[in-house]
């Protein structure tokens, strides 16, 4: 037995030796090279374990500098490389360090299409199976929605209940200063997220609580059953509170919170379009008066007792949430998609048209109605594609698939700059930043790009 394992660990030792050896030369590779390639061998080496199957020497390298969605000149991610080649255990573990399915290359191919593309089954089963365990609805999942709390809506009028959960030493509480979150930085050099939110337990926000500040009740963690709040610490100074983490402080919330990790950016959304609710509607809608918070942090309640909002279900009493439509116009032909240029935008950023839905109005009237004032092209047939939350300050991104029956463009320049038909090679480019003229669409983050990029990956085989 003891042999056996000392064999074992002189195994062991000398394949650690090996990857030292490798890496060591790789080192010395980029001591030879300048300053802007010092990282290129580690790069390359990292491909090639993806493409070889080298699942120890890619761990070491993902430990190491490289990110886990590295892309090379052409948009290929190691991802990809594992699925063009079939390497499921290459696959297996950059799925288990969060690497993103959904990323396009040059030519517009996720990870899963360059798989079926080449006839790996099982690589692309593998993708799929995944994508639908980290997204059980099995549908786009954008940015700021994916909130994996129980918002226990059940237990927001139980005071007693909330009163405990508040005073429960195992409760976490988030802060946020004038809407600012409290974040600490992700270590990890393989994350492509920047930042985490850095939660607070009840003693260290004891003795604020006795102030009375305003908080919400936003959900119990389903791992660990934790109570979650929010809480306002506006005003404050917040030094306070960076000294109880010393890594963390408070982040400006746009853009900061688009590098957030995805599941903790949609628990920010939630506190965010709260907190500002709360803070905007201090007086009824109704009559005038002041009200009171109520339900967690979740509804207000009007002082006047004869109020009308205080007889039968009102909205004036609960969070709104501003429905808006966004949506790519694809052309008569299939083979272009209408972009447009708001004068607020940032140079060369070109994106999905959108407009807020009015009283009384459909998700596809209100698509038609805000195209054709926009831009002057008619559309017809409008198809749901996915929705996103947008806590800046209380939107939902309906976003849509519209068919056009007309093409020729009649911009409407109080709300936009400009408007033209794009061909799909064009609007690979942008999306891949490889525009020859910079030309480019909002970042992953946003609907607008999930929208163009599944009209790029539908259209993938197509000769257009």
């Amino acid at each position: 037995m003891v042999a056996r394992l000392c064999k074992a660990l002189c195994a062991l030792h000398k394949h650690r030796s090996i990857l030292h050896s490798r890496l060591t030369s790789i080192v010395s590779m980029s001591s030879k090279t300048g300053p802007d390639d010092t990282r290129k061998p580690f790069v390359d080496k990292y491909f090639e374990c993806a493409e070889n199957g080298n699942t120890e020497e890619l761990s070491f390298l993902l430990n190491g500098t490289v990110n886990v969605d590295q892309k090379n000149d052409k948009g290929w991610t190691a991802l990809m490389f594992a699925a063009r080649h079939g390497q499921t255990d290459i696959i297996k573990k950059l799925l288990e360090k969060g690497c993103d399915t959904n990323i396009v290359n040059k030519t517009g191919q996720t990870a899963q299409d360059i798989a079926l593309f080449w006839d790996q089954d099982m690589a692309a089963r593998l993708i799929e199976s995944h994508t639908k365990e980290e997204n059980p609805d099995q549908q786009l999942r954008n940015f700021f929605s994916l909130n994996l709390l129980d918002r226990a809506s059940e237990k927001r009028k139980d005071k007693d209940w909330i009163q405990s959960k508040l005073n429960d030493e195992t409760s976490q509480f988030l802060l946020l200063s004038d809407l600012k979150p409290f974040v600490v930085p992700i270590k990890d050099k393989s994350s492509k997220w920047r930042y985490r939110l850095s939660w607070v337990d009840h003693i260290q926000i004891s003795s604020h609580l006795a102030s009375d500040p305003v908080i919400i009740f936003l959900g119990v963690d389903r791992s660990s059953s934790q109570a979650l709040f929010a809480v306002d610490v506006s005003g404050m100074d917040e030094s306070k509170f960076t000294a109880l983490q010393s890594e963390s402080s408070f982040l400006v919330p746009f853009p900061g919170s688009l590098q957030m990790e995805p599941s903790d950016a949609g628990i920010f959304a939630e506190a965010r379009s709260m907190m500002d609710w709360l803070d905007r509607y201090k007086f009824c809608a109704t009559c005038g008066s002041q009200t009171d918070i109520t339900e967690g942090g979740h509804k207000r309640v009007c002082r006047n007792k004869d109020c009308k909002s205080n007889k039968g279900v009102h909205n004036t009493a609960y969070p709104r949430t501003d429905p808006s439509v966004i949506m790519l116009v694809i052309s008569a032909d299939g083979k272009r998609c209408l972009l447009g240029r708001k004068k607020q935008f940032p140079p060369k950023m070109w994106s999905c048209l959108a407009g807020f839905m009015e009283p009384g109005e459909t998700i596809e009237d209100t698509v038609r109605r805000e195209v054709e004032e926009e831009s002057g092209v008619k559309v017809g047939r409008v198809d749901y594609h996915s929705s996103q939350p947008w806590p800046f300050p209380a939107s939902l991104m309906l976003g849509t698939i519209a068919y056009a029956k007309t093409e020729d463009i009649k911009v409407d320049e109080d709300e936009m700059e400009d408007a033209q038909w794009f061909r799909r090679p064009e609007v690979v480019q942008m999306l891949t930043h490889q525009h020859p003229h910079g030309l480019y669409v909002p970042p992953e983050q946003a609907i607008a790009h999930q929208i163009i990029k599944s009209w790029v990956r539908n259209t993938a085989s197509s000769n257009l």
